[in-house]
């Protein structure tokens, strides 16, 4: 279980290790840090999600949705210790936390399953740490600005061996090379990305080395192998990310109306004209707040369209095998046609003499039998809704994290396509009205000028719109 939801249901906290449900962390014997970061930098960049968390009170409840991304790293118990403690010093926000990393899976694979994994949960707040190439590193950072309102903590990596603590620090002395990669990384490559992107940094590095300094410790003992942290690294870990995630006095910011997010109230800045309302903004993101249930529903229109006719906001799911893990054996499906709503499978059969080249059939649930191919050559299906490039063929890799070993000789893959749309605004009676009743009728627009009609009347139930638009433009 990856999944934390605190909310107005039950507190699920499976696997949770040394917590109690209360939220705290039993006591341990490892000595807390003395230096838990610059005061000038934590927080910064991440105060619309803090802001969002400190405004909750019992009668008005934020919802925030928080993701772990990342690979093994991320998977530690220390983020567990971290959605515990947020619960905890944030007892009425309604708290959505979910850890999607995967391990084994470093930045150039990573940056293809976060079409899957990240943009459509839309995170207010993203907790990041991935091993990689540099530049797909950037590249789910970026598009992450420009497909998402997220706000992103970038956490450098803790110190493995002790000769980090004399490594090169100097970022004119650092480059891509690969000679002192992990010094490149963390003093230069992720300190521009998070200055260029305008993202949180976690230096855990320096916090790291401070640590070890302090307490007079070699790095091996806060580790369970040659890189993850064990019990003690982990508590480490998560003093630090808990000291990270800082409110901070110096900055003030309304999170319903700010750079990224705007709200349009009904009566004040919505008005209903000829059964409609008519609003014509800027983002790719529009939700609608309803303030009871709607008897009748009401019909929404964006750019003149049907949300389910505006191609861009269909998605799919993970490409998962049986037999398989949570690993995508095919790391990204694209399209050249309009999707519609189905769910697909894919018969796969090993070529004989060979364990990286694969023989399949694919067929949707609507769309019928479409095509065959072969793993080593490009594929578009007779629809042209699906698409395969052979570089996103990772059957062995994906089945070898999962404990599968050798490859079976068929496999059947699965994936649906799925909706980030509504095509009418009906909402049901909320069981909670402490927390906003929303209905987000598009989501993965092109991330600029629309025009959104609700054809209902006066006696729609709309309290507010609700408009997200990335701060980074797609260029």
């Amino acid at each position: 279980m990856k999944s934390v939801r605190y909310g107005a249901q039950t507190l699920i906290l499976a696997a949770l290790g040394a917590m109690t449900v209360a939220g705290h962390t039993q006591e341990t014997n490892y000595p807390k840090p003395k230096h838990l970061g610059d005061p000038a930098t934590l927080g910064k960049n991440i105060q619309r999600t803090m802001t969002l968390l400190k405004t909750s009170t019992p009668q008005k409840r934020n919802t925030v949705k928080i993701l772990f991304y990342g690979q093994s790293i991320t998977e530690g118990k220390w983020w567990q210790t971290v959605a515990a403690d947020l619960k905890r010093r944030y007892p009425h926000a309604n708290l959505y936390i979910e850890n999607r990393a995967l391990g084994g899976f470093s930045s150039q694979l990573l940056v293809k399953t976060a079409e899957t994994d990240l943009y459509p949960f839309y995170p207010d707040l993203m907790i990041f740490h991935v091993y990689g190439a540099h530049n797909s590193y950037e590249e789910i950072i970026r598009r992450t600005r420009n497909r998402t309102t997220a706000e992103i903590l970038i956490q450098t990596d803790h110190v493995t061996q002790d000769a980090d603590l004399n490594e090169e620090t100097d970022p004119a002395k650092l480059r891509p090379d690969g000679k002192i990669w992990n010094s490149f990384m963390n003093y230069l490559h992720l300190p521009t990305v998070a200055k260029t992107y305008g993202t949180g940094l976690e230096d855990q590095r320096n916090l790291w080395k401070q640590y070890l300094k302090d307490t007079h410790v070699s790095a091996p003992k806060l580790l369970s192998d040659a890189v993850h942290p064990n019990d003690w690294g982990n508590f480490v870990m998560a003093e630090f990310a808990n000291a990270a995630l800082a409110e901070r006095s110096d900055t003030k910011i309304d999170p319903m109306n700010c750079d990224t997010v705007k709200t349009y109230t009904a009566g004040k800045d919505l008005k209903w004209k000829d059964g409609k309302i008519s609003l014509t903004f800027e983002g790719n993101r529009v939700d609608l707040i309803a303030n009871g249930a709607i008897t009748q529903p009401a019909e929404i229109r964006i750019d003149g369209k049907k949300p389910s006719e505006i191609p861009e906001l269909y998605g799919f799911t993970h490409a998962l095998s049986t037999p398989g893990g949570k690993w995508a054996v095919i790391l990204k499906i694209g399209s050249q046609k309009p999707l519609i709503l189905e769910e697909w499978t894919m018969d796969v059969t090993k070529e004989a003499g060979s364990e990286k080249l694969f023989n399949f059939t694919v067929r949707g649930s609507k769309t019928g039998e479409d095509g065959s191919g072969r793993s080593d050559q490009p594929f578009v299906s007779k629809s042209g809704r699906i698409l395969i490039d052979p570089e996103d063929w990772n059957v062995e890799y994906s089945l070898a994290l999962s404990g599968i070993k050798p490859i079976p000789e068929k496999l059947v893959v699965r994936w649906s396509v799925v909706p980030h749309f509504r095509d009418t605004f009906a909402p049901e009676s909320s069981k909670d009205l402490t927390v906003e009743n929303v209905v987000t009728v598009a989501q993965g627009l092109s991330n600029g000028k629309h025009t959104l009609e609700i054809i209902g009347n006066t006696q729609t139930p709309l309290e507010a719109i609700r408009v997200y638009r990335p701060p980074f433009v797609a260029k």
